[in-house]
């Protein structure tokens, strides 16, 4: 019994820093590229190195973290082959997943979503660039619900968590487009207009597709 117990807590921890690894790097707190030294990043947590060392794990096969036999873990790098390929996909399914939402649209739902967006306005409009990275996610993952698939909605989680750290390399450019963008899209669903709704969701990806390819293929300008 004392086992089981102590393994559900230990289990637990490993969820909460993965949790705030995971936040880390989307913030850009850890950068693309950084070592991820476990003694440091225990101490930096209060924590010993055993659920640094899995949460490292469970960020490497969400595709977070690169971890090299003898060299050690890393940020990984995302390169605009990467994002490309993610585009792809998330056109494909979120355009499913509006199609649906405004088949299967409901009241609740349709106030769910405006919730949401009220939330984002006020953080974009406040310069919050965290918490509108988190809120674009938060809107997206209830475009999935609404559209009532568990298979869909099951693979737009990671999706969206990988799309999160794409949407916070262009936030501060692309938070007030893309909350105009959310409301087109949640205006198309909550009338239930399917083709609409599909459309101003692929056009809203598309959109969001250039930004990024813009951002990572400029320079950073040097500091003065």
């Amino acid at each position: 019994m004392t086992d089981l117990t102590l393994g559900a807590a230990h289990s637990t921890l490993r969820d909460e820093v993965t949790k705030e690894l995971r936040r880390r790097i989307l913030s850009g707190e850890l950068p693309q590229g950084q070592r991820l030294v476990e003694d440091r990043l225990a101490a930096l947590l209060g924590v010993s190195r055993n659920p640094v060392r899995e949460s490292i794990r469970v960020l490497a096969a969400e595709g977070f973290v690169e971890v090299v036999p003898r060299l050690g873990a890393t940020v990984a790098r995302l390169s605009a082959a990467e994002g490309e390929e993610l585009f792809d996909v998330r056109m494909a399914v979120e355009g499913l997943a509006a199609r649906l939402a405004a088949r299967k649209c409901t009241p609740e739902s349709a106030e769910r979503l405006r919730r949401v967006l009220e939330q984002a306005k006020e953080a974009v409009d406040n310069g919050r660039l965290e918490e509108v990275a988190d809120l674009n996610t938060a809107f997206h993952l209830a475009v999935g619900e609404a559209a009532g698939n568990s298979y869909l909605s099951l693979m737009m989680k990671p999706m969206l968590l990988r799309a999160q750290w794409v949407f916070s390399q262009t936030a501060a450019a692309r938070g007030p487009h893309s909350w105009t963008e959310h409301l087109s899209l949640c205006e198309a669903i909550a009338a239930g207009d399917e083709d609409e709704a599909q459309a101003r969701a692929i056009a809203h990806v598309a959109a969001a597709r250039r930004s990024f390819l813009t951002a990572i293929r400029t320079p950073n300008p040097p500091n003065d």
